[in-house]
């Protein structure tokens, strides 16, 4: 097959899949995750049900690969406020505050959907491929810490990878917050336990 056809066909597999988990996104929010059916998704989709068992065995997977596109813009997201932003400490917090703002938000979304809860636990049980995609966060946030220790902003004493676990862990904090200025509180907060001991 030709490279352009094959191009066409892996686009409008894309396409599909994005719009399946649109559309189940779409239907767990307005009825919960255990009301929405497989053939109610094929017809909010726009496709046939046999087309959509070719892509998901059920609802839970569709669930768990928009679980994993979440992480992974994410991720992506964090990627490129590092990538845009000099220094190493100034990069650090940056990416603490887009974190935990997107923490909040997260939180705050799921808490006033009316299966919020519900949908929270479906959420986390999370795969491989979830739980590969957060140990790429804990990595990006190790790597943050090694240049920040490099240039003497960060202490030394402890491993980069234990700093990340406490930082990822304590910043989760934000789900609790009240507000934005709440969140930067907690990233200074973060930030000062990170200091070398005088």
């Amino acid at each position: 097959m030709p490279k352009l056809w094959n191009d066409t066909i892996a686009e409008h597999r894309r396409g599909v899949r994005e719009a399946i988990l649109d559309a189940t996104w779409e239907l767990v929010n307005e009825r919960g995750p255990t009301a929405a059916k497989m053939s109610e998704i094929a017809e909010r989709a726009g496709i046939g049900r046999a087309t959509l068992y070719k892509y998901f065995p059920d609802v839970e997977a569709i669930l768990a690969a928009w679980h994993l596109r979440q992480v992974t813009r994410h991720v992506a997201l964090l990627t490129e406020i590092r990538d845009g932003t000099a220094g190493s400490m100034a990069r650090l917090r940056a990416v603490f505050a887009a974190y935990t703002h997107h923490q909040r938000h997260r939180a705050h979304h799921h808490r006033h959907q009316p299966h919020g809860s519900e949908l929270a636990i479906l959420l986390h049980r999370s795969d491989a491929e979830v739980q590969a995609a957060q140990r790429r966060l804990h990595t990006l946030v190790a790597d943050l810490l090694a240049d920040a220790i490099r240039d003497g902003g960060i202490r030394s004493d402890v491993s980069v990878g234990e700093l990340a676990t406490y930082c990822l862990h304590a910043l989760t904090a934000a789900d609790e917050m009240a507000d934005d200025q709440a969140v930067d509180r907690l990233v200074e907060v973060v930030l000062r336990g990170l200091r070398p001991a005088a």
